[in-house]
């Protein structure tokens, strides 16, 4: 799995493909949250809150991870290398984990430069007063669990296809799906609606970002993850045999 994992890494930062995907996510957090008038500026909205920040980067991430993963494995297929990989002496969970690593590690790496903006908020605070760091600490908890289940998301629709611009299309949307789409379902029915919502990670995620770590929010965003990276190794099995 390591080897895989590093070969990850070095295909990222061998390309544009790491630089370019760690700009624009902060190019676009910083001109949103700092330079563009709107519901996202901080410094016009009055108060010392870092809550548009993770209202704004779970939807910058709806593409931004797709387009990471979305080579994982169709990019194997499409060169014909996919069969020689399934060939090493390493099992499929370790390949899939391997590659699952590295996506989640080149988006972590793009969300570390952000940590200046709690400094700033906290900077920008009247006297007397400070940021929330318990909500704060735990949205960041929160866009780690995200990742992990955008990125096993991006991971399986890439096995199922040899396109690219195929696997990132199905990616996006069931990203989508899971973050929003439940939530959007549930204002149209009465009675369930918080029982349809918690299917979708954007409930788990805002009860994350109030500041406690609740073991059902941590083991949704788990489970959700490996489900998905199951679904990938049965697919690559499906290859195998």
């Amino acid at each position: 799995m390591k080897a895989i994992l590093l070969r990850e890494i070095k295909s990222f930062f061998g390309s544009p493909i790491g630089y370019l995907v760690i700009a624009i996510f902060l190019l676009l957090n910083g001109l949103f949250l700092w330079v563009f008038e709107g519901d996202f500026n901080i410094l016009n909205s009055g108060y010392a809150d870092l809550a548009p920040f993770f209202t704004l980067a779970p939807w910058i991430l709806i593409f931004l991870i797709p387009a990471v993963t979305m080579r994982s494995f169709s990019d194997e297929k499409k060169q014909g290398t996919l069969e020689l990989l399934l060939t090493k002496p390493i099992s499929i969970w370790q390949i899939v984990n391997g590659k699952f690593l590295g996506a989640m590690l080149l988006i972590v790496i793009a969300i570390i430069p952000t940590f200046i903006y709690v400094k700033v908020t906290s900077d920008l605070a009247i006297d007397g007063s400070s940021i929330d760091m318990g909500s704060t600490i735990g949205s960041y908890f929160g866009l780690l669990f995200l990742i992990a289940a955008y990125s096993a998301i991006g991971i399986f629709t890439s096995t199922l296809s040899d396109n690219q611009i195929v696997a990132f299309i199905l990616s996006v949307f069931l990203c989508f799906v899971f973050y929003f789409g439940f939530e959007g379902i549930a204002t149209y029915v009465k009675g369930f609606d918080s029982l349809i919502a918690s299917f979708g990670m954007q409930a788990h995620f805002k009860s994350m970002g109030r500041g406690v770590l609740d073991t059902r929010d941590i083991l949704y965003f788990l489970s959700l993850s490996t489900v998905f990276l199951s679904l990938t190794v049965f697919k690559l099995k499906s290859y195998k045999s």
